[in-house]
């Protein structure tokens, strides 16, 4: 099992970099909802997301469509963020492992850890993250967490790159 109280920056960087699209369940309708602005930065970061919201199903959530549940999902996923309470996770588990395409990485996101779930997971061959938050995180890797005052924990000479937008760095060119 991983070390789940240590997470290197290079381990959650390459995570970052390597996922495409993201099912998120949980996702929110309402605006002032964390998931619901996650589900937007991670949208404009150019992420596929995939909202599951038994309740807005077939509704969008950030501009796109939502699923009731992961079976639903028109195509794999590489990676699952949960935005769900810990009480929720075995039957998350059991939909996760229902998939006809296992995704690569299970998110758990702040507050929510499990290690008997994440044994379970990380015996399929699927890498777990536990109690962090991929917006965070990416805004910590990419250097746009640092403008609101937030110590990122990485020193690099390197100048980020901007993409067109306002203020809006990418992974790229990132190291720590």
């Amino acid at each position: 099992m991983s070390d789940h109280d240590n997470y290197s920056d290079a381990h959650i960087r390459d995570i970052l970099a390597s996922v495409r699209s993201i099912a998120m369940i949980g996702a929110s309708a309402n605006k002032v909802r964390p998931s619901y602005f996650a589900a937007t930065y991670l949208i404009a970061k150019g992420y596929d997301l995939y909202p599951i919201n038994v309740g807005q199903a077939g509704n969008e959530i950030a501009g796109v469509m939502t699923y009731a549940s992961l079976g639903d999902l028109p195509e794999p996923v590489d990676m699952v963020d949960v935005f769900r309470r810990a009480e929720a996770l075995p039957g998350i588990v059991d939909e996760i492992m229902a998939m006809p395409h296992l995704p690569k990485i299970v998110w758990l996101q702040l507050g929510i850890r499990d290690d008997n779930i994440a044994r379970k997971l990380e015996a399929e061959g699927m890498t777990v993250i536990q109690n962090r938050c991929p917006k965070i995180e990416y805004g910590r890797h990419c250097g746009e967490i640092a403008w609101v005052g937030v110590n990122r924990r990485i020193i690099s000479a390197k100048k980020p790159i901007l993409k067109p937008g306002y203020q809006h760095f990418t992974l790229e060119g990132q190291h720590a």
